[in-house]
């Protein structure tokens, strides 16, 4: 593992919340963020992002 993982936040997908550092291993997480707040706000950004790729794909 890389230890600058460590100095991040990562949504845990599994648990459905934010997470400092690398509790749950790499499969079940998205990130890193910044901050616990960002993190936190993870599958909104991912919906976000998603939507805009799907729109990009249909031009």
């Amino acid at each position: 593992m890389d230890d600058s993982n460590l100095d991040h936040w990562w949504f845990c997908v599994k648990h459905q919340r934010p997470e400092h550092g690398n509790p749950c291993g790499t499969s079940d997480r998205l990130g890193p963020f910044p901050d616990e707040a960002t993190a936190a706000r993870a599958p909104e950004i991912a919906r976000a992002r998603t939507a805009a790729a799907d729109a990009y794909d249909e031009e």
